[in-house]
């Protein structure tokens, strides 16, 4: 089956889930010119949508039937099946493509649930906030079946100009969002403990805000791809900065948070990783080497 550029232009859409990212989703298919059912268990969220130009769907089985591709954007993926399982023999034939968020696990489950019912399914995670929703640059992973991902790719490119099939893997989208989000929360955390560090000196977040852009583009992401080979390569020889190093400059961070009032509720299990890792005769090792430990909790 080859992709038809004309067919996938004007997919009708159907969108179930209207909280702020699905409504997101929604507002997207409709600025171009998608026609978009939607549908919500309440059905007020969609009101200032239909004025936009969608179609309210009054069940879930008007939403389901109203479109070749149906879309969810739920809570959970409990709430997915809660959903779907009524009207799953109007299922046999559509595109179902589910961008809630859960375990690779539970996307696995669904994708083997939504089969039996002989429907195709993406799975998806969704890698942008709502205002970012059909930007050139929104990113969205997809893992599925290749060739319906490929006949569908230009309709769900209106979510985001991103938009990336990973794999067959239903499960790897949502491995993915795990991940980057991990990323995002541990960056922000430094962020926010290196803020009451030096708030606790009468500094202002926005002054020292400067200095922290600066530090993470210049110092610490350039790390990542010689931290990514050594892991790969499960080598962390170093002649830059050990992990005897850091050990000592993370008791610094800690003994400074201390004495300066603050909490070190970040520090401590970076610290306790460090200090472990070293213990066990790996202070020349780098920092790329704490990955064994998180691989392996036990050691």
């Amino acid at each position: 089956m080859s992709t038809n550029p004309t067919r996938t232009a004007v997919t009708p859409v159907t969108v179930a889930g209207l909280g702020m990212m699905g409504s997101a989703l929604a507002s997207a298919f409709i600025g171009q010119g998608h026609p978009t059912t939607v549908w919500n268990r309440t059905p007020a969220k969609y009101a200032s949508l239909v004025d936009k130009g969608a179609t309210g769907a009054a069940t879930v089985v008007d939403a389901v039937t109203a479109s070749p591709v149906v879309i969810l954007c739920l809570s959970d993926y409990e709430a997915v099946r809660g959903v779907l399982e009524p009207v799953r023999e109007h299922l046999a034939g559509r595109v179902v493509v589910n961008l809630t968020s859960g375990t690779p696990q539970e996307a696995r489950e669904t994708a083997a649930w939504a089969a039996q019912q002989g429907a195709r399914y993406l799975d998806g995670a969704i890698m942008v906030i709502p205002p970012m929703v059909g930007s050139p640059e929104g990113l969205f992973f997809y893992g599925g079946d290749a060739e319906t991902f490929k006949t569908y790719e230009q309709t769900l490119r209106v979510l985001g100009g991103a938009t990336l099939h990973l794999s067959e893997d239903h499960g790897l989208p949502s491995l993915y969002d795990v991940a980057l989000l991990g990323m995002m929360w541990s960056a922000l955390a430094g962020f926010l403990q290196a803020v009451a560090l030096v708030s606790s000196e009468g500094i202002p977040a926005q002054e020292f805000l400067a200095f922290s852009g600066q530090w993470l583009d210049h110092a610490v992401s350039p790390m990542f791809p010689d931290m990514a080979r050594q892991i790969d390569e499960r080598s962390y020889a170093t002649d830059i900065s050990s992990l005897n190093v850091n050990k000592d400059a993370i008791a610094h961070l800690v003994a400074t948070g201390r004495a300066q009032g603050i909490g070190a509720d970040v520090a401590l299990p970076i610290q306790a990783l460090i200090e472990r890792r070293v213990a066990q005769g790996h202070g020349s090792d780098s920092l790329a080497s704490l990955v064994e430990l998180l691989r392996n909790p036990s050691a």
